[in-house]
């Protein structure tokens, strides 16, 4: 009987112990919880200029978080800091939360009259102030400047995209596309999920949308000219002709075309007549007029810059392959499209590498899963359609619109 006595009380001791343990171990989720919430609402006031009220919305994250600083039993004590430890300490950008708490205990009072309760406390870091390069620029002040559907989806985890539309369309995602960015900032704030991100179009809850910005993103670029005494040429492309041994395979600048900087000037360039088109790498192609592919004829060109006074079409069912010269390994700019309309389909293999500056024109991207775009763009609107895939990395020469963005770092 003693012996059973004894087992009873022992495991009984035991599982009192174990009651009391768990409980800790969920508080101090708990903790961590009020924590992070509490320093990312801190860092968000810090970035906004706001630095006043850092202390006020910690503490209102904390309380909604299940640590009131002004509970009358056992109160939680919220504390903001400059980072002491780890790999963002001594940082003016980032804000340390502490959260504590005494939590009392059930059973362990009766093996230790000193642990009626436990301090349990969590820490957070996030960055306050830190910016988010804009990838995308749209610079349409009215109608939908970003329009996204039929499972397009735009990727820039590093940057963000930036509508200068002040209309309550100004971005519609809809038809299973999904966009992921750092930030989305918008002039509007009148548009809302319910009207604009509907039939499973989503922006993600990564994404920080920044609504009623009052700078826009208008961003100039220095536009190459063309180099004085540099004559023009017609269009090159003439098919199968005596002069390419009827192949219809071209290589851009063609033999006895005059360059003047690495820089060739045409005309117009439409590839449709070509069985292929290769242009050189180095060279910038000054194209007066349209940039026209069709016809099947594949186009490629690695570390290539393009102007065209006009119109960009790279048609559908096309392969090409254009990448910008890079600097430190980040592409630099592809195309300096002057004109109205920029259309980019590409064929089922094709792969595009670099910045769009198009600020007068409309771009379109309606590509398949093959197509790889690895692009930034500063255009008037982009449209996104038929599972186009666009890849954002901000171009270090895009000095645009900054967004502040606090993120949770540890």
């Amino acid at each position: 009987m003693v012996i059973a006595v004894f087992l009873g009380i022992f495991l009984v001791g035991f599982l009192a112990i174990g009651l009391d343990i768990g409980y800790l171990f969920h508080e101090k989720r708990m903790a961590q919880a009020a924590a992070d919430a509490a320093v990312v609402a801190a860092a968000e006031e810090s970035s906004s200029g706001n630095n006043g009220n850092e202390q006020t919305v910690a503490n209102a994250m904390a309380r909604m978080n299940g640590f009131d600083p002004a509970a009358s039993v056992n109160p939680a004590t919220v504390t903001l800091k400059t980072p002491t430890a780890g790999n963002y300490s001594g940082g003016s950008t980032y804000i340390e939360a502490d959260v504590s708490k005494p939590i009392p205990t059930f059973f362990l009072s009766a093996f230790d009259h000193n642990a009626t309760s436990m301090t349990i406390s969590a820490r957070a870091v996030a960055g306050g102030g830190l910016s988010s390069p804009t990838c995308i620029c749209l610079e349409a002040p009215t109608g939908q400047g970003l329009g996204m559907s039929n499972n397009a989806g735009l990727n820039a985890n590093q940057c963000g995209v930036t509508v200068d539309s002040g209309g309550n369309n100004a971005v519609g995602v809809t038809g299973s596309a999904t966009l992921n960015a750092l930030s989305l900032g918008t002039v509007s704030n009148s548009w809302d999920n319910g009207n604009n991100i509907n039939n499973n179009g989503q922006i993600t809850s990564s994404t920080k949308v920044v609504q009623g910005i009052t700078t826009q993103c208008k961003p100039v670029l220095t536009v190459p000219t063309l180099p004085s005494g540099l004559p023009c040429y017609s269009n090159p492309v003439q098919g199968w002709t005596a002069a390419n041994n009827y192949t219809g395979v071209y290589t851009l600048p063609l033999a006895g075309e005059t360059t003047l900087s690495n820089t060739v000037c045409y005309t117009s360039l439409n590839t449709s007549n070509a069985a292929s088109v290769t242009l050189s790498p180095g060279y910038t192609y000054y194209i007066q007029g349209d940039f026209t592919t069709g016809g099947g004829a594949p186009v490629s060109g690695n570390g290539v810059v393009l102007y065209t006074g006009g119109n960009v079409n790279i048609a559908n069912g096309v392969s090409a392959n254009l990448s910008a010269p890079t600097v430190g390994g980040v592409p630099q700019t592809l195309f300096y499209a002057m004109g109205n309309n920029v259309t980019i389909q590409g064929g089922s293999s094709s792969t595009f590498s670099g910045l769009v500056y198009a600020p007068n024109a409309a771009v379109t991207l309606n590509n398949g899963t093959g197509t790889t775009l690895n692009m930034d763009f500063v255009s008037q609107t982009l449209s996104m359609s038929g599972g186009a895939t666009l890849n954002s990395y901000a171009t270090s020469a895009l000095g645009t619109l900054n967004l502040s963005v606090a993120k949770l770092v540890e």
